[in-house]
């Protein structure tokens, strides 16, 4: 194919006095114009394309721009409600221990003994072995708070709590049931298990002194029983309580233990 020639040839060919009286001249004159007016419309609409393709870009580049500020702002938002779900998660750990322990000596309170104690039962109604329950109390406690002082009572309760506490295994649970009692739930464990296990915090407790009070001696009392299959949790309670006022009716310093059923 011809290569077309350029507006300046084809003016040059249409201005030449040669092609003055060719019928073509005409034709050929308007087809130039038109095809200078389409060039013209061709080049306005690349003009207008490119322009609009430069808003696009802008716009595009601004969007983009947004989207990257909303990222940042959303990563950050993520960042602190993540450190207050963790700080609200710590802080239901803590109230829930606050709920469940003894404030003065650390040790479970009667609301967690309770719920301890329910497990424990039904457990038991599922034909596994019975729980051990006794309960101590601190001979002469109010002489000591008469005697030294409340802040002394108070450091004689957190010192038992130790010394109760340090014997048991994994599995028992010390709790401070009121006052300057005790309680001791032992699972999975017969009467005589039992028995020898709270001898020896007995012992333990005489051994017990105070460096600011060294000529002071602590005793405790204690009562203990075995659950009883199909028994409430009261009647276990109450039995551990009778147990312990017998022994602190026989002298004090003493285990009772409740026999058990023929």
């Amino acid at each position: 194919m011809a290569e077309l020639p350029s507006d300046e040839e084809l003016e040059q060919l249409l201005s030449d006095p040669e092609h003055q009286h060719n019928p073509l001249l005409p034709l050929v004159a308007a087809l130039a114009e038109r095809n200078r007016e389409q060039r013209s419309r061709l080049e306005r609409l690349l003009r207008i394309s490119d322009s609009s393709y430069g808003v696009a870009v802008s716009r595009t580049q601004d969007l983009l721009q947004q989207y990257d500020r909303q990222l940042k702002r959303l990563d950050k938002i993520t960042r602190i409600s993540d450190r207050y779900q963790r700080n609200l998660i710590e802080l239901n750990e803590q109230l829930r221990h606050a709920a469940l322990r003894d404030p003065l000596t650390g040790l479970a309170n009667r609301r967690q003994l309770t719920e301890r104690l329910q497990e424990e039962v039904a457990r038991c109604s599922r034909g596994q072995p019975a729980f051990a329950l006794a309960m101590l109390d601190v001979d002469h406690f109010k002489r000591i708070n008469d005697t030294h002082g409340h802040d002394t009572g108070d450091t004689v309760l957190c010192r038992l709590a130790e010394t109760i506490s340090a014997p048991l295994r994994s599995q028992d649970l010390c709790a401070r049931w009121g006052g300057e009692e005790f309680m001791l739930l032992l699972p999975h464990t017969g009467l005589e298990q039992a028995g020898a296990l709270l001898r020896r915090v007995i012992t333990a407790v005489r051994g017990l002194r105070l460096e600011t009070i060294p000529d002071l001696r602590l005793t405790v009392s204690a009562g203990l029983t075995v659950y009883r299959s199909q028994e409430s949790l009261e009647d276990t309670i109450r039995r551990a309580d009778s147990e312990l006022m017998t022994a602190k009716q026989g002298g004090r310093d003493r285990l009772n233990m409740a026999e058990l059923p023929e």
